[in-house]
Parts: C-alpha cells; sequence; structure tokens
C-alpha cells in the first residue's frame, strides 16, 4: 500500500496512490481511515510530506561506507532533526547564509505507526506503519564547527520526505540512488545498513517514547555532494518512488 498527503481544491487530504490515481480516504493511515470513493489523478494535486510527525530523529554513520575511516559504532548514533525542516516533495531546498558547503544525503526513512517504548526489534518491527524516501540535507561546515547540529540539520527545508509511505516492502533490502541533475552520486542497497531499520526502532525506544507519525532517517551511504542553487536532487528507494527537489539559494 502507498499513502500519500496533497493538497487538493485547497484541501489537505489523505490518500492511496494506485499508478497515476490518487483514492482519497476519510481519516489518515496512522489513526484510522476508510476510502471515499472519490479519485483524483496524480497530476492534479499537489504532494505534501507524506506524514506530520512530532519527532524526526536520524542515524548517522550507519553504512560502512560512509564511516570514511571512523570505528563502526557499537550503538545507532542518533541525532535529532526537527518537524519544521520537513520539506515537500518537488519542495525547494534552501541554501542558507552562512554555510557554502549543504550536502546532499539520500536515505530510507522509517515511519511509526504505534506508540513504542522499550521494544525488543520483533516488537519494534511490528510497531512500524512503513517506510517512505528522505534526504537529510546538511550544512557541512556548521556541523563540524557548532556544538549541536540543530541549524546544521534542521535548517528550514533541510529534511525533504515521500513521495509516500509504502508498507509491506522488506525495509532491509531496497535499493537506494541519490542523483544530482541526472548524475548518480550514491547507489547502494539498505541490506548494508549497519544497525537494521527494527534495531534502530528498538534502540531507540529504550530512551525515548516513539509516539504514532514519528520518523527515523536510518543513514546514508557512501560519500555525499555539495549543492549549489540550480540543482536538481533525486532520492529514488526501490518499492517507493521518486522523492525530487531543486536547490535555490535563501
Amino acid at each position: 500500500m502507498k499513502f500519500v498527503r496533497y493538497l487538493s481544491d485547497g484541501h489537505v487530504s489523505y490518500g492511496t496512490l494506485s499508478d497515476d490515481t490518487v483514492n482519497e480516504l476519510n481519516g489518515d493511515p496512522i489513526s484510522g481511515y476508510s476510502e471515499t470513493g472519490n479519485t483524483v489523478a496524480l497530476g492534479d494535486v499537489k504532494l505534501l510530506a507524506p506524514v506530520t510527525p512530532g519527532k524526526v530523529l536520524a542515524v548517522g554513520l550507519n553504512y560502512r561506507s560512509h564511516l570514511n575511516g571512523a570505528p563502526e559504532p557499537a550503538n545507532p548514533e542518533i541525532f535529532i532533526k526537527t518537524p519544521t525542516c520537513l520539506n515537500d516533495p518537488e519542495g525547494d531546498i534552501v541554501l542558507p547564509a552562512g554555510d557554502d558547503n549543504v550536502h546532499a544525503e539520500g536515505e530510507l526513512v522509517v515511519v511509526i505507526k504505534n506508540r513504542t517504548k522499550g521494544a525488543t526489534p520483533e516488537e519494534a518491527a511490528a510497531n512500524i506503519l512503513g517506510v517512505t524516501c528522505g534526504n537529510d540535507v546538511s550544512a557541512r561546515t556548521w556541523q563540524s564547527n557548532d556544538l549541536q547540529w540543530w541549524r546544521a540539520k534542521a535548517s528550514d527545508t533541510f529534511g525533504p520526505v515521500g513521495p509516500a509511505v509504502v508498507t509491506g516492502l522488506d525495509y532491509n533490502a531496497l535499493q537506494l540512488e541519490t542523483r544530482i541533475n541526472g548524475e548518480v552520486v550514491q547507489s547502494q542497497t539498505t541490506a548494508d545498513l549497519i544497525f537494521p531499520v527494527e534495531a534502530i526502532v528498538s534502540f531507540v525506544s529504550q530512551a525515548m517514547t516513539l509516539e504514532p507519525g514519528d520518523i527515523i532517517f536510518t543513514g546514508t551511504p557512501g560519500t555525499t555532494s555539495a549543492l549549489k542553487a540550480g540543482d536538481v536532487v533525486e532520492v529514488e528507494l526501490e518499492g517507493i518512488g521518486l522523492l525530487k527537489n531543486s536547490v535555490v539559494d535563501a
């Protein structure tokens, strides 16, 4: 199942996506829903970030190819983004004044379905609604120089997600590809995650209660690339779809 959140005729709705048709829902995929029977063409709506989380977390150094000589972490290295950094599919990534070394990071993003606290990996897996594509946009100068990563990782527009939340996939065996202006800059399978999806959710839940709708960026592979105004960034994940964002100056 592919769930989308969209704007049509000034009204925000949730729907399921079938090819290029959006089937309107009453309710939402987390709280519960029913089909209205109304449909609209995908090309006639504006897709929005498919979730409205209370918390946005992320994992650093979760692919061996991204360690760059650092030792493999003993536990998932969690940091916090913010809901205000989230960006829609096809929303602009705004390069901030003050850091001219901003990178794209294509990632798999996990969406929580049920309240999760102190979960085993098996329990955590049962509490996941699905996954979507994400871009953990990162301002590297601020990331290196600031004590905390609040603006390096959570500046406005630094969290594109979408286009859909997809259920029923093998989250730990999906091909991930990031492209800038059509050139492939990252390509790896989520089977190479150091900590798989259910282990990440379980680990976080030992310290922090995860609520329905919360999301977790699970890490980026390989090396990352700097962005400039005019670039177009695409993050594509097998079975999920394409997250596409243009880059503009502030």
